[in-house]
């Protein structure tokens, strides 16, 4: 269970030791990501995968679009490169266009917890509503 490791009952749980793990290997320190939002992530990627504990996939693939919201293209683009730069910007606009998809979800997530660089939400016209 999640979320004893929470408590610290039992130390951290294996799926959020996996999101922290893809979030510092896409160059973001996991505890600039609130843990409130990481149990949310967990709970998202757990829905959308149909598996109780995701696979490690599951989780680098939603890191490369959390860092990128968290961080800002130039930040993202230092760490990661030109081309998972140019990749994770196609999500955000497919995301965008599509509306209801696990990407949309999770920037929807983070705008509600204000964890969007201003950057990004100004070129991506993002807002709530």
């Amino acid at each position: 269970m999640p979320m004893l490791g929470l408590f610290g009952i039992f130390g951290r749980s294996k799926d959020l030791q996996r999101l922290d793990a893809a979030l510092r290997a896409q160059g973001l320190h996991p505890r600039l990501m609130p843990e409130a939002a990481k149990l949310t992530i967990f709970k998202l990627l757990r829905e959308d995968s149909g598996q109780s504990s995701p696979d490690v996939e599951v989780y680098e693939q939603a890191a490369g679009l959390l860092v990128y919201c968290r961080l800002g293209a130039r930040a993202y683009m230092e760490e990661n490169g030109v081309p998972a730069l140019d990749a994770v910007e196609a999500r955000l606009e497919k995301a965008l266009e599509e509306g209801k998809s696990l990407d949309a979800r999770l920037v929807l997530l983070l705008l509600h917890g204000n964890l969007v660089q201003p950057s990004v939400i100004e070129r991506f016209d993002l807002s709530i509503g």
